[in-house]
């Protein structure tokens, strides 16, 4: 079944990213994620030797129902490997026509990445409402609270230096969803996260 990137991505404000891991340490850290409520699940494939992970991870998502996102994808061919996996979505760190039109004809829904008004404006143009602006600790709270004056109807995932430090303060600035990988190195963010993601469903 298709899904739109609203549909995927809509109401869910925490995405874990598994980067860098085998295959095993990243199925063992997708279904914690999963236990304690995080549905966003990405895996980066930006190496060949990362694919195993994200099949593996798609593996296990499919046993419980879950669905998986392919990440840092820069190319057609990752975005061909992505969909021949059965990943649910692809992400990009930039906006790249070729990709992001691959991923519209083999209808994989796509979050392209921007870091300037003139490529969220491209991404516009291109038919995109989410975007995933890179790298957000860089950016800063204060870029998405400007960006939200002229594109109100954007949705923004932050990602890049995010983590369970300042993933709020993100979330306050308008973020849609923040997503946080290098810093699940420590296996305590996950839990951390589900506690962001409990008050924000809460509305605490």
């Amino acid at each position: 079944m298709a899904h739109d990137i609203e549909t995927l991505l809509g109401g869910s404000p925490v995405m874990a990213i598994f980067r860098n891991m085998a295959p095993e340490p990243a199925v063992e850290l997708a279904n914690r994620a999963w236990d304690l409520g995080i549905e966003l699940v990405e895996v980066p494939i930006q190496t060949p030797d990362a694919v195993p992970s994200l099949e593996a991870v798609i593996r296990a998502g499919a046993e419980r129902g879950k669905l998986v996102g392919s990440g840092t994808v820069v190319s057609v061919e990752q975005v061909e490997v992505s969909k021949r996996l059965g990943a649910a979505f692809s992400v990009s760190p930039g906006l790249d026509r070729a990709v992001a039109e691959a991923s519209t004809r083999l209808e994989l829904p796509h979050l392209p990445g921007v870091a300037t008004a003139t490529e969220i404006q491209a991404a516009v143009g291109l038919g995109f409402t989410w975007v995933k602006a890179f790298p957000a600790t860089v950016l800063g709270t204060g870029w998405f609270t400007a960006m939200r004056g002229p594109f109100p109807n954007i949705r923004f995932v932050a990602t890049g230096g995010v983590d369970a430090s300042n993933a709020r303060s993100f979330l306050n600035a308008g973020v849609s969803t923040v997503a946080v990988g290098s810093a699940l190195a420590d296996p305590a963010q996950v839990d951390l996260l589900a506690e962001i993601l409990a008050e924000s469903r809460t509305g605490a």
